[in-house]
C-alpha cells in the first residue's frame, strides 16, 4: 500500500511526487512513456515558473543542461520594437525555456532523489476501489503486457490534456471553451540566446524562446488564417517561414539567416477548461485538471503552481482547499486567455498583454511567499 500513486511523470506529476516524497510519504510515479522523451510544448517559463525551480533548488540544474538564461525581452508591436531588461523580483532576475525532454527527466530524477519510486512503461487502464467506492489505487499493465496493480491511499492523475484518469474518476468540467486559434512552432539555430521575443500584429502573435541548442520560434493566429501552413503537407516548414516573412518580416529574416533544426509542429482549436480536481481517494494536477490555450504561455508554471498547491493540501489533509485556491489563482489568466484568443485589434491585444504581465508578476510574488513543505515527524 503506497501513500500516493502519481499517474504521469512529466512536469506536474514529477513535481508533485517530489514534493510529497520530500515530506516522507511513500510515493510511486508511473508513466506509459519512457524518459527522456519529448512532448508538445513551446517551453517558455515566465517568472512564476522560474521562482518555483529556484525555491525547489533545481534552477541551477536547469541552467547546467545548457538552457540559456534569458536576461531581456523584446516587444515588437507592428514593427515598433523595444527591448527591456528583466529586473530582479520574487528572488529571480532571469527566465528560462528548457526542452521538455530535458526538464521532465530532471524533475523525475529529483523526485527519485527525494524518495519517490519511478516506473515507466506502465499504462494505467483502471482503478482499484474500496468497498465504499473510494479510489484505492490503479490497475494496468507494463510494457510486456504483465498485470500491474498499485494500491494507494491517494491516486493523483497528472496524465495531461487527454487524461484517462479524469475519465476514470468521472471528473466533470466546471468551465470550458474551445480556442479559435492555431499554433505552429519549430526550432531555429543562430538566434540570440538571451532574449525572449514577442511580435504583435493584426491577428498575429509570434515569438522566440531560446532553449537547449536552438530557439523555439512560434506563430499563433486564428485557425482559418493558418490554413496555408496546415495544408502544406511536407512543405509546412517552408509555408511557416513564408507566413513569418509576410506577417513579421524581421523575425522571418532572422529565421532565414539561421537554420531550422527540426520539423514543424502544431495544434489547433485546443480545449480550455477547469475540471473538478479532487474526490474520495483521488486528485488531478496539471493539464489533467486545468488547461488553457498557449497564447498566454503559462502551462509549465501552472503545473508547478498546482503541484505545490496539491502537495500542500495533501500534507494538511485538506484536498478541497487545493481546488479552491487553484481556481482563485487561475481565474484572471483564464479570463485573459479567452480574451486574447479572440484576437482583438492590436491596441487592445497589447492592453490585455500588459494585464497578463501584471497578473503573472503578482502570481510570482505569491509563489515566492509560499512556506516550504517539511518532512513528516518520525
Amino acid at each position: 500500500m503506497y501513500d500516493v500513486v502519481v499517474v504521469g511523470a512529466r512536469c506536474a506529476g514529477a513535481a508533485t511526487a517530489r514534493l510529497l516524497a520530500g515530506t516522507g510519504r511513500d510515493v510511486v510515479i508511473v508513466d506509459k512513456a519512457r524518459l527522456p522523451s519529448d512532448t508538445v510544448s513551446t517551453h517558455g517559463l515566465l517568472r512564476g515558473g522560474v521562482v518555483q525551480l529556484s525555491r525547489w533548488g533545481l534552477l541551477d540544474r536547469v541552467f547546467a543542461t545548457g538552457a540559456p538564461a534569458i536576461t531581456q525581452v523584446l516587444f515588437d508591436i507592428e514593427g515598433d520594437s523595444k527591448v527591456r531588461r528583466i529586473k530582479q523580483r520574487a528572488g529571480v532576475d532571469s527566465l528560462v525555456a528548457p526542452r521538455r525532454y530535458v526538464l521532465d527527466e530532471l524533475l523525475a530524477d529529483a523526485a527519485v532523489e527525494s524518495g519517490a519510486e519511478l516506473r515507466t512503461g506502465v499504462t494505467v487502464t483502471g482503478l482499484l476501489r474500496s468497498d465504499d467506492g473510494r479510489v484505492a489505487g490503479v490497475a494496468g499493465h507494463d510494457a510486456n503486457g504483465g498485470r500491474v496493480e498499485l494500491p494507494a491511499r491517494l491516486v493523483i492523475g497528472a496524465d495531461g490534456r487527454g487524461s484517462r484518469m479524469a475519465d476514470l474518476v468521472g471528473a466533470e468540467k466546471l468551465e470550458q471553451f474551445t480556442s479559435p486559434c492555431a499554433v505552429f512552432y519549430t526550432y531555429v539555430s543562430g538566434l540570440a540566446p538571451d532574449t525572449y521575443a514577442f511580435h504583435i500584429g493584426k491577428d498575429t502573435f509570434a515569438g522566440v524562446f531560446p532553449t537547449n541548442d536552438a530557439a523555439c520560434v512560434w506563430l499563433i493566429r486564428p485557425t482559418p488564417l493558418l490554413e496555408p501552413v496546415r495544408t502544406a503537407g511536407s512543405h509546412r516548414s517552408k509555408a511557416f517561414v513564408e507566413q513569418l516573412d509576410l506577417l513579421v518580416p524581421d523575425l522571418g529574416e532572422r529565421v532565414r539567416a539561421g537554420r531550422i533544426t527540426e520539423r514543424l509542429r502544431g495544434t489547433a482549436n485546443l480545449p480550455n477548461y477547469r475540471r473538478r480536481s479532487h474526490g474520495p481517494g483521488w486528485a488531478l494536477v496539471g493539464d489533467a485538471g486545468y488547461h488553457r490555450d498557449p497564447i498566454t504561455g503559462h502551462g509549465i508554471t501552472d503545473a508547478f503552481r498546482d503541484a505545490e498547491l496539491l502537495a500542500t493540501a495533501v500534507d494538511q489533509d485538506d484536498l478541497p482547499s487545493y481546488q479552491g485556491i487553484r481556481d482563485v489563482m487561475a481565474r484572471e489568466v483564464f479570463d485573459l486567455t479567452r480574451a486574447l484568443t479572440a484576437f482583438p485589434a492590436p491596441e487592445r491585444f497589447v492592453e490585455l498583454q500588459l494585464q497578463l504581465s501584471d497578473a503573472l508578476e503578482r502570481e510570482a510574488d505569491t509563489l515566492a511567499s509560499f512556506p516550504e513543505l517539511t518532512a513528516l515527524a518520525a
